[in-house]
Formats: C-alpha cells, structure tokens, sequence
C-alpha cells in the first residue's frame, strides 16, 4: 500500500502526514528506512491512524488476548505486550538517532510521555506517566500506550494516542499486558479538537521535548 505523505521540514525533523495506512506496510516502511538512514539522515516524525488490527510486542504472552474475533492481531517488532490501534486513534511514529538526540532510552520514553501529557495539560485535562507501565494516563485509565524498536541508535515506533474511536475493542485484550486497566481518550475527557489538530500539536511537543 502506497503511504501518502505530506511532508514539511520542521526543526530538527521531517514531519510526515501519512493519513489512514495499512499497519504491515507501514511497519516495513519503517524498518527499510532505519535500516538504510546513515548519521546524516534527518529524523522524522509520521503521523497517522492504522485500521483495525491488534500488535503483539517481541515478549508478548498470548493469553494477553482474551477473546479471538476477525481483527488481525500482528507480531510486531516492538517491546510491550499486546495493544489495538483502530480509526480515530492517533499514532505517531518517531524515527529518531538517539544518540544524536543524546537520550537514552528510559529518557527517550519520559519525554515522549511529558509530550502527551503537556497536549493534554493544553485542555486542562490532568495526566501522568507510570513507572510500572509505561504510557499515559489520566486518573486509572490509559488514554496513550508507547512502544520502540532500538536498533544500532536508532529508534521506530513510538505512541498511540487515543482520540475519538471505538474503545470496545480493548475489553477482548489485557491492554499493555494488564488485567482489567481500563482505557479511555481525548473525546470523553472533554476534548473536542479532533486528530488533525490534536496530531499537529503533538508533533510540536514532541519536537519541544526532544530537543530541549
């Protein structure tokens, strides 16, 4: 499947608009450029939404899905457990150097956290990281999961922002590898800004947060 991108030089990255793609062509994508970028090849940022499928992290234990329905569940490359990305839910990938960057990846993942958090600080809705979790949350519930794929310095995957979707689909798994964690996203917390604008401004404090 052929990525659409809109593309436009921001800071220190390309930011990318790759509208609704397909997971497994994206996931190559992404591979084929880390594989091939050298320590002069600019970091980029992809922005887009996934159609229904479930991903399953390099460690993920498959009692996590619960109950197997029609949706795709894929073997993915990344850490963590088992998650969904569905339409309406906010992905931005991160194609960083992070040696460059000069993060580590425990500082990596707290900056990518504080990136949502301060989006959503934006709304007056008040989130937090966990230690024991990675993601985002707000009160119990997750509302952004993370997950990366360290190779050679550099870095793919990144976040899943949940924004105006069907959430059903969580309750047929352990979300993240947790029994019973409730989810939630941006709309029933109050924000009515949709994923057009809500991916712009995450992009920025991703770009902040990064680089400070």
């Amino acid at each position: 499947m052929a990525l659409n991108d809109k593309t436009a030089l921001g800071h220190r990255f390309i930011i990318r608009q790759k509208g609704l793609a397909d997971y497994y062509s994206t996931w190559k994508a992404m591979k084929d450029f880390t594989d091939t970028r050298t320590s002069q090849t600019c970091d980029e940022i992809w922005l887009l939404q996934h159609p229904a499928v479930y991903t399953q992290g390099v460690a993920g234990k498959p009692e996590h899905l619960l109950i197997e329905n029609d949706t795709a569940v894929i073997k993915t490359d990344r850490g963590g457990q088992i998650t969904y990305h569905g339409a309406g839910q906010l992905i931005a990938y991160l194609l960083l150097d992070i040696k460059r960057l000069r993060l580590g990846v425990r500082e990596l993942v707290r900056r990518m956290e504080n990136a949502v958090i301060n989006l959503l600080s934006e709304y007056q809705v008040k989130a937090h990281g966990r230690i024991d979790a990675p993601g985002v949350y707000v009160g119990k519930a997750k509302i952004a999961s993370l997950g990366l794929k360290i190779k050679k310095n550099f870095c793919y995957h990144g976040i899943a922002l949940n924004v105006d979707m069907d959430l059903r689909p969580f309750s047929a798994i352990n979300p993240c590898g947790y029994a019973g964690m409730r989810v939630t996203q941006t709309k029933d917390q109050g924000i009515t800004d949709g994923l057009e604008v809500l991916s712009l401004k995450l992009a920025d404090h991703l770009q902040n947060e990064l680089t400070h």
